[in-house]
């Protein structure tokens, strides 16, 4: 029997809310908030065609009886298309029943058919429906993979269990929900058309910024706050936030396709390198909006976001014993709530308000009554209207000594998404400790009205305030939230990953995910339950084959949560239009809408048209020996205009036309304009043009000077002299009319400058001289006096402008700030600019300059130094990859860099004998030097037990001891970049080992299990021990435990293993450990230890003798 209906739509039944103890606009706020209506004919609001769903149920009768292997449902039609349900009732050869959803007419479909679903697959508990499994995926089914679903649906045993109430008279019922969508075309995928809203464009890795910009835009009282932020016409959006962050909302609210943000980071004072960090996005959200608290103070708009986003809680403590109690009041922007150990956002609110007590070794000391047991704790006073909860998904690992992200299942069911009620007792009616010991949080979620948990016993007596009308207890101070208003996600790993957002911008119950530039709709299953980590099965493709179901973890887990106090949602979701813009903004950007309409239109007609850049007298006046030297113009900086390429010539000349933006890079026609002047000023006919003149240009170079101009230009005849028009130059040049002088003809300067002199008294055209080309010339300078310009001739001077380089000097300890320029020529030799450096630092000797080059792309300067005198010139200093900079780093060291790179620097970490110290030390020694020579150089640096003590140094790497130097080694191939050297003394009892003693590596660990399998993970400081033959565990444990200083307390929770190759087999006292260790080497011996099995208690230390000279990890900050 099969049942085939449409998809129920969830009924949403009115709640009776409770009133919350403070209102959004109790303070002064000048806005005009007005409710947003239910409907509005905005785009944004436009409906989106529903896809296609069905729900099919399948009622199987003797399905014990079933003998065949696989077992097919009756075909139904979802969307057009048919489908049908394959089932295994013995399972695909695992001990599960295995269902999957089939395209029941796949053989006889077209060649490169294909069609999305999203559907679920379901076993009904005949007895209690809400135990029965219900199992969800997507898939693009295709001719390779028409079938998708589940291998490993649920149990056997589970399912023919009589008792479970799966199969009931021997009839089981499977129910198929199928949602079938349209396959998306992201390269032509609008999402203002499908969705009415726009995406944000990724600059690099700012995927987490974007995401939290869409929530905070998606918020319109905030949206509306920023609007009315003080902005003027004559601000720049690059260098405000206010007005960046005004654009980039208007943008969004009325643009049709995806914004930049590029405008509001460089006014967060981002460069470059800051777009490609990524950051949390938790730590930006408080920095910016501590930095719009700050700048909406004294505005209509002061105090907003504490009136949107602040709460308040009282930390506490509280004496047992005596009548001491201690208080403190804090605020809050959002909540961190932990997620290890908890199943969903209750537990963890529970985990966060969890009474702690003080006592033992940890009691609290209470001033005039000394320590005493106490309860510490947590009390909310309010929330706010818009809440934020973070998820602590990434968290410390001290077994690892790194960060992990916690692969952990926190859910939210879909039935109970709806609210979430925080109720507290009155704090005005209760004592702190009638708070501490009574129910003080409890929280109702969607229909079922019932509190989840309570946290002491309830007692009534302490309520004289509450309200009994309810069907549930209540208190006065209740506050019901909109849950899900917007989900963050962040999908990946610690150490990197991307973000994106679910958001219901209307409270409605359609979700969209804000992906950077694509904008989706979304059901609300994928928008909740889906994000919350756990595990996913993986799909057969080939059901009849494979027989291993593969699961795998889930890493996109959501990381906010964002609430909406549900008697403030009128008031917070209000109506936002032009009249909140100011007029100038609105000017500003409209204009900037037009601009870009017209450049879309311009574009698309660009084949019509194209640029004619026309330079005259005055451009080349005013560019030469300005903006330019080589050449005769700029032409990005002279008159433009756009015309159609059929125009005619004579038309183009007489026409009125139109100028346009240098900025367009159509296919170009360069002129030159010539306007002769009569003798009163005004234009005249140019003279007419036969074949043997040619037009030539003219520069004039003043060596004094050091300045090169424009001076003319000149008709001359090919066949004549350059002799034959020198008066002339002199007269453009104010010279005598007899001036001897010099003339260069200007020929190329890429790669290299060539300009050569031209001999007056042979014609031009031998000379080689054609119509455009440039003649440079001067005055002809005595040979006695060129000795007293530094560029006496014209091609040293154009070799001196090729060359030159305005380079920016910075500290290398403070790498963003230019703390000085200089110009050089990129022809400086490395001695050359050390040299210019050390005047300018007013340092005697150069050879303490060590420079770095700079890293165009990171923008920080590159990890290895420039070796002495190992560039040839400056030009290969400012030379990265294909991109040139013009930065450069400088330090100032204590010896003479050539001295400097004769020694190897080492970092060895001195662990102290009878103290628990470990003090960093820096080793400079000749590279020829030993292990023996570091040694001795150490022992006049470090305090010894004893003068005779005898030093080693260890190589350590994660936690493990795997080479003890020779003195003789040499230090030039020891690298200390990774691995961490440790010198400590020998033991006297290592000194004289007897022929049956061995020495064995002793290591802390512990044990994680991870993906179904063990993994030993060391920790703290490894150390070598001498055990003798015979010897027993406890003997060897009482010297250990004296070792490490161990009290007997912590010590008898120590568990010992003997391990190889990270296999631990655990030792009991009475075993003799000798026996297990049969290699008497120590180098390779890592590979067997003695294993220590415990927790990491132990503060981590402050130092890192393997750290990189420029790694470091930089925090969010909004610069202005």
């Amino acid at each position: 029997m099969t049942v085939m209906a449409p998809a129920p739509i969830d009924q949403q039944e009115d709640e009776e809310m409770l009133v919350p103890q403070s209102d959004l606009t109790d303070n002064h706020q000048p806005m005009e908030v007005v409710a947003q209506p239910e409907a509005t004919n905005t785009v944004e609001n436009q409906p989106v065609e529903d896809p296609p769903s069905s729900r099919f149920t399948w009622r199987i009768e003797n399905f014990s009886r079933l003998n065949a292997k696989k077992h097919y449902s009756e075909v139904f039609v979802v969307g057009g298309y048919k489908w049908r349900i394959l089932l295994f009732p013995k399972g695909n050869n695992v001990d599960h029943l295995s269902m999957y959803l089939d395209v029941a007419d796949s053989a006889s479909l077209p060649y490169g058919w294909s069609r999305y679903a999203q559907f679920s697959l379901a076993v009904v508990n005949q007895i209690h429906n809400k135990y029965s499994i219900r199992k969800d995926t997507q898939h693009q089914f295709n001719a390779r993979e028409s079938d998708w679903g589940f291998t490993s649906f649920m149990p056997l045993g589970e399912l023919y269990d009589p008792c479970r109430g799966y199969l009931v008279n021997d009839t089981l019922i499977v129910e198929a929900e199928v949602v079938v969508r349209r396959i998306v075309d992201y390269w032509t995928y609008d999402s203002k058309k499908e969705t009415g809203y726009v995406g944000l464009k990724n600059q690099g890795a700012t995927c987490y910024m974007n995401s939290l910009l869409q929530t905070l835009y998606h918020i319109p009282y905030f949206r509306k706050a920023v609007y009315h932020m003080p902005t003027t016409e004559n601000d720049m959006p690059s260098g405000s936030i206010p007005l960046a962050l005004q654009s980039l909302f208007y943008k969004l609210q009325y643009s049709d396709s995806s914004v930049a943000t590029k405008e509001l980071t460089k006014s967060f004072g981002w460069d470059t390198h800051d777009s490609f960090m990524q950051h949390d996005v938790q730590e930006l959200n408080r920095v910016l909006c501590e930095k719009l608290e700050d700048k909406m103070k004294g505005t209509v708009v002061e105090g907003t976001i504490q009136q949107l986003f602040e709460g308040h809680h009282m930390n506490y403590i509280e004496c047992i014993n005596v009548d001491y109690k201690s208080t403190r009041k804090e605020s809050f922007y959002d909540l961190q709530l932990d997620v290890k150990g908890c199943h969903d956002v209750y537990a963890s609110f529970d985990k966060y308000v969890e009474v702690e007590r003080l006592e033992g070794d940890n009691k609290y000391h209470a001033e005039q009554y000394g320590l005493q047991d106490a309860k510490k704790g947590v009390l909310f006073i309010d929330f706010p209207p818009v809440l934020q909860l973070q998820l602590k998904r990434f968290e410390y690992d001290f077994m690892r000594d790194t960060m992990v992200k916690r692969k952990l299942t926190f859910l939210i069911s879909v039935r109970n998404c709806c609210k979430l009620m925080i109720a507290m007792s009155s704090l005005c009616n209760l004592t702190l400790t009638e708070m501490v010991e009574n129910t003080y949080h409890q929280m109702l979620i969607g229909e079922s009205a019932i509190f989840t948990r309570f946290t002491g016993t309830y007692n009534i007596k302490h309520l004289s305030c509450l309200s009994c009308a309810l069907p549930f207890p209540s208190f006065a101070g209740a506050y019901i939230f909109e849950f899900g208003y917007s989900v963050l996600v962040h999908s990946g790993g610690v150490h990197g990953g991307h973000y994106y957002a679910f958001i219901r911008p209307t409270l409605s119950d359609q979700w969209y995910k804000f992906d950077d530039e694509r904008v989706t709709k979304e059901d609300m299953k994928r928008a909740l339950e889906e994000q919350y980590g756990g595990e996913e099965e993986l799909p057969q493709t080939n059901p009849g084959f494979n027989n291993t179901p593969f699961k795998f973890t889930k890493y996109s887990n959501a990381y906010m949560l964002v609430y909406i106090r549900e008697s403030d949602k009128d008031k917070i979701i209000c109506n936002v239009d032009e009249k909140d813009i100011a007029e100038h903004l609105r000017e500003r950007l409209k204009k900037e809408q037009e601009e870009k309409e017209h450049k879309k239109k311009e574009k698309a007609e660009a084949h019509l048209y194209t640029i004619i850049k026309v330079a005259r007298d005055d451009d080349l006046a005013e560019q030469i020996g300005k903006d330019i030297y080589f050449d005769l113009v700029d032409h990005d900086k002279v008159r433009s205009f756009r015309i159609q390429k059929q125009i005619t010539f004579n038309v183009f000349k007489v026409g009125t036309l139109r100028e346009v933006s240098n900025k367009v890079h159509n296919a170009e026609l360069r002129l030159f304009l010539e306007v002769e002047l009569g003798l009163d000023l005004r234009p005249i006919a140019p003279p007419d043009k036969t074949k043997e003149d040619i037009l030539l240009f003219f520069k004039h170079y003043n060596p004094e000077k050091e300045e090169l101009r424009f001076v003319g230009r000149l008709f001359v005849k090919s066949t004549g002299k350059p002799i034959e028009i020198l008066s002339k130059l002199n007269k453009m040049a104010g010279y005598a009319p007899d001036e001897e002088i010099n003339l260069y003809e200007e020929i190329k300067f890429e790669p290299s400058v060539m300009c050569e002199p031209i001999d007056k008294k042979i014609t031009f055209r031998a000379s080689q001289l054609e119509d455009g080309d440039i003649v440079c010339f001067q005055k002809s300078l005595p040979v006695e006096s060129i000795e007293q310009f530094r560029y006496p001739d014209v091609p040293s001077f154009l070799e001196y402008v090729h060359n030159r380089q305005i380079v920016h000097f910075r500290s290398l300890e403070k790498p963003k700030e230019d703390d000085f320029c200089l110009e050089m020529s990129r022809l400086y030799t490395y001695d050359d600019v050390v040299e210019r450096v050390a005047q300018q630092l007013g340092l005697n000797d150069p050879s303490k300059i060590r420079l770095t080059s700079h890293n165009c792309y990171s923008q920080q300067p590159k990890p290895q130094p420039i070796k002495y005198r190992g560039v040839d010139h400056l030009s290969d200093m400012l030379v990265h990859y294909n991109q040139t900079s013009d930065i450069l780093y400088y330090e100032v060291l204590d010896i003479p860099l050539p001295e400097l790179q004769g020694l190897k620097t080492l970092k060895v970490a001195f662990h102290h004998a009878t103290k628990d110290e470990v003090v960093i030390h820096t080793i400079r020694l000749p590279k020829q030097s030993t292990v023996g020579d570091v040694i001795n150089d150490l022992k006049t640096k470090v305090e010894l037990s004893h003068p005779d003590a005898e030093l080693r140094l260890l190589e350590v790497f994660y936690h493990k001891i795997y080479k003890i130097f020779p003195p003789s080694e040499k230090i030039e191939n020891i690298n200390d970049q990774y691995w961490t050297l440790r010198a400590e003394e020998i033991p006297e009892e290592e000194k004289n080992l007897g022929p049956n003693d061995r020495l064995i590596h002793v290591y802390h660990f512990t044990k994680e299990t991870a993906q179904n399998q063990m993994q030993i993970l060391n920790f703290g400081e490894p150390f070598f021990l001498v055990i003798h033959e015979g010897e027993t565990l406890a003997e060897i444990k009482v010297r250990i435990q004296k070792k490490l200083q161990v009290p007997d307390e912590d010590f008898a929770k120590w568990k010992f293993a003997f391990l190889s190759l990270g296999r631990p087999e655990y030792l009991q006292d009475s075993d003799i450990v000798s026996s297990r260790f049969q290699r008497r080497d120590v180098y390779g011996a890592w590979e067997q230890y003695l294993g220590l099995e415990h927790s990491d208690n132990a503060p981590k230390r402050a130092y890192a003798a393997n750290q990189n000279r420029h790694t470091f990890e930089k925090p969010v900050k909004i610069y202005n």
